[in-house]
């Protein structure tokens, strides 16, 4: 029997990349974390909206498992590298839970195989990961089914799923909905440490089995984050 869905709110899978990106650019953008915060605000104050936010690794996550990769060698396991993505993502949830300190959860949701009932009455909802094998898009999914929640958008890098990666080939053809079957035909079903992918393959084949709507999006782009949560025609792909 499935649970009826919670109205207003929805899991944001906030991307590493988006807020703390790697490159010539990395590190914490302080600009943008101002703007997410002052949209989140807008959204809960003037339209009653709640927010499960699942922060991702970044630069953090790439800098220890680089690191960690020369220091150790062959001797690293994807483990050992899962561990250190889960605690970068942990680090960037308490930077996220401090910007909203006033209106979030007091602490940051890491362990998936219990439900906090008192979650549910705070806005703000800030979450990181739990442990190896699981990337944030597969913690944001448990949340959602944990708390029965019909949306995640997951806010990456990339503004929707292509048919093949659009840094590699530019005749890459956006795709703007797609069932979780064919989603898995484009990213494969395998899951490593650190893997570029717009949503985990993993996690989406735990969206499939409780039927939840992921919609992938540009998580720079919060004007177009705004249509998506009126219900508005956005740019991204959606996949359910």
């Amino acid at each position: 029997m499935l649970m009826k869905k919670q109205q207003n709110t929805f899991v944001l899978s906030l991307g590493g990349s988006v807020f703390a990106p790697s490159g010539k650019d990395k590190g914490i953008n302080i600009k943008y974390l101002h703007k997410f915060e002052k949209f989140i605000r807008k959204q809960i104050a003037e339209k009653n909206r709640r927010f499960f936010i699942v922060t991702g690794g970044g630069y953090t996550a790439r800098e220890y498992r680089d690191a960690a990769a020369e220091a150790a060698g062959a001797d690293l396991t994807d483990e050992d590298l899962d561990w250190l993505g889960i605690h970068a993502t942990r680090l960037n949830a308490h930077l996220l839970r401090t910007i909203f300190r006033d209106i979030a959860h007091p602490w940051i949701l890491k362990h998936y195989d219990m439900v906090d009932k008192k979650a549910v009455d705070s806005p703000v909802v800030v979450c990181g990961g739990w442990r190896p094998g699981w990337s944030s898009d597969y913690c944001a999914v448990m949340v959602a089914n944990d708390y029965h929640i019909g949306t995640v958008i997951n806010m990456s890098a990339v503004d929707q799923v292509y048919d093949k990666d659009p840094k590699k080939y530019k005749d890459a053809k956006p795709i703007k909905r797609l069932s979780w079957d064919e989603f898995l035909r484009v990213v494969g079903d395998k899951w490593k440490p650190g893997m570029n992918a717009p949503f985990d393959p993993i996690a989406a084949k735990m969206a499939k089995r409780i039927r939840l709507k992921v919609i992938v999006t540009d998580g720079h782009d919060l004007k177009n984050l705004a249509k998506i949560l009126e219900g508005e025609k956005y740019k991204g792909t959606t996949i359910k």
